[in-house]
């Protein structure tokens, strides 16, 4: 068994519920509230922001020139295509200069964001390609599955578009074959620490769509306590 295999074997269970998380059924069949999503995108652009300064980590700690190549053009392609994505759709929802100016995030995307540079930090570059992973990989899989469907909200179709198409997929299986050829050459105790950090990134998975379906919030909020990420 690859170790990819392993560990989206080991995920099965927690991703299954992402699947079925109404936040994600609700974009494939147009049901989800627009609020909801509009709150998605402002926390998922926090997110991506970081993501992309960690896949820009892995490339610095990358033991090849070519993998480090790589991992520049992928965050090239967090700024481009997604961060625009998210652009157009803050577009489309209303999301003002102000807001975005005064934006805080929630709870899970900050502690998200705080397990990936972690894992880059105290890690080597499998710890980091194995935190990330699960963002590409899910996201890949739930596109593939909702390339079907037709919701009545033009926006899901254009974010269903996205993650179901094939420049997604594409950077999506390189990162799979990545993680298995890292695997071949380390400890297995440096595997099992990378099973450890796909497995919290897939739990932050699932509950970023709960962060987004609940508008999740901080427990106690004081008007300008906390600190921007």
């Amino acid at each position: 068994m690859k170790f990819s295999e392993q560990l989206r074997q080991e995920a099965d269970s927690i991703w299954e519920a992402s699947f079925q998380h109404p936040f994600v059924t609700g974009i494939a069949d147009g049901s989800l509230r627009l609020e909801s999503f509009r709150y998605y995108v402002l926390q998922d652009s926090y997110y991506l922001s970081h993501f992309a300064r960690v896949q820009a980590l892995a490339g610095a700690k990358a033991l090849d020139l070519h993998t480090t190549a790589r991992m520049a053009i992928h965050v090239q392609g967090t700024a481009e295509a997604e961060l625009s994505l998210h652009a157009n759709f803050s577009k489309q929802l209303g999301i003002t200069e102000a807001e975005i100016a005064e934006f805080k995030p929630a709870p899970t995307a900050y502690a998200y964001t705080s397990h990936l540079y972690r894992a880059a930090f105290t890690g080597h570059i499998g710890d980091i390609i194995a935190a990330l992973l699960p963002c590409y990989w899910l996201y890949d899989e739930i596109g593939q599955r909702l390339k079907g469907n037709t919701p009545n909200q033009p926006i899901y179709q254009e974010w269903i578009a996205a993650y179901g198409g094939d420049w997604f997929h594409e950077k999506v299986v390189e990162q799979i074959q990545r993680i298995d050829e890292i695997a071949e050459r380390v400890t297995e105790s440096d595997r099992m620490q990378m099973l450890e950090h796909f497995m919290i990134s897939s739990q932050y998975e699932y509950s970023f769509w709960e962060m987004a379906y609940q508008h999740e919030e901080w427990p106690i909020v004081k008007k300008n306590s906390m600190v921007r990420g």
